[in-house]
């Protein structure tokens, strides 16, 4: 009766908000809120990156975007370098970050779960290297494992173009790389928001429920989902609750359920039903049917 719900992702929305445009036609005190929001994430940016050419750091920063809620996983902390550099000002050094990260997540992906194929004719060719220089090596074999969806297919090839026309030695990328490094950010964030989400569409979700991700029980002995989805979840009933101990939040979730099994739908069902109401059983939103 419990379904996997992704309890640990990564995101910062800072600079939504500083691309966010205020319209004349809000109320004067929703404006000032904003106004307000945009002016402390500059003075964070500059007390982060520093004084010198403020104005373009947050330009930069504005630039490559917010990130999405990205599961915790083996891009996350580099990943943040990559736009620290950019938005430093050291573009091609987040050129030269991004490929190679891309690179290395097809590598983690490849190892960490290539002993689940081991009767694929992917697996001869994979099983006794230890990293993967070909991309397109590494990128047919996890498409053809399903490892990848196939919009995250797409991007990676795109990454690998962007990757092999500025690291292998292209005269251009003296007059392009600040532009390259863009490019190369927002393909590897797209990759991050089309395979790694933890607030998605994709097809290992549950779809329709409020406010959280949980996995589909048919998904969860995927090799993807079991290795790199699961690891970020907690396994909870519907009646559960999130409550916030110290900077952390803790899942309470004490009912006892009945030993059943329900269908992702049922599922789905229960969950919205139960968030119209507060633990005392008073409706909170919605009509109450």
């Amino acid at each position: 009766m419990k379904r996997y719900k992704v309890i640990r992702f990564q995101f910062d929305g800072r600079a939504a908000v500083l691309n966010q445009k205020i319209s004349n036609d809000w109320e004067t005190s929703v404006k000032d809120n904003w106004l307000e929001n945009k002016r402390k994430i500059k003075e964070e940016i500059i007390a982060e990156f520093g004084v010198i050419n403020c104005f373009r750091k947050i330009q930069d920063f504005s630039d490559i975007d917010s990130d999405q809620p990205s599961l915790i996983a083996f891009h996350n902390q580099f990943m943040k370098q990559i736009a620290d550099a950019y938005s430093f000002g050291a573009y091609y050094p987040a050129l030269t970050g991004a490929s190679s990260l891309g690179e290395r997540i097809l590598n983690h992906l490849v190892l960490k779960l290539r002993e689940y194929f081991k009767t694929t004719p992917e697996y001869q060719k994979v099983y006794r290297k230890n990293s993967f220089d070909s991309w397109d090596l590494a990128i047919n074999t996890l498409e053809s494992w399903d490892v990848l969806l196939p919009e995250a297919v797409a991007t990676f090839r795109e990454l690998k173009t962007v990757r092999n026309h500025s690291i292998h030695f292209n005269p251009e990328t003296d007059e392009n790389y600040k532009e390259a490094a863009l490019n190369s950010i927002l393909l590897l964030k797209k990759i991050i928001r089309q395979q790694f989400s933890g607030f998605g569409a994709q097809p290992w979700y549950i779809a329709g429920i409020m406010g959280a991700c949980y996995v589909r029980e048919s998904f969860e002995d995927v090799p993807f989902v079991k290795e790199v989805v699961l690891p970020n979840c907690v396994k909870v009933g519907h009646l559960h609750s999130v409550e916030r101990v110290g900077h952390q939040f803790q899942i309470i979730d004490e009912e006892n359920y009945a030993d059943i099994s329900v269908t992702d739908e049922r599922f789905k069902e229960l969950v919205n039903n139960a968030s119209k109401y507060d633990k005392n059983n008073l409706l909170i939103s919605g009509d109450g049917t």
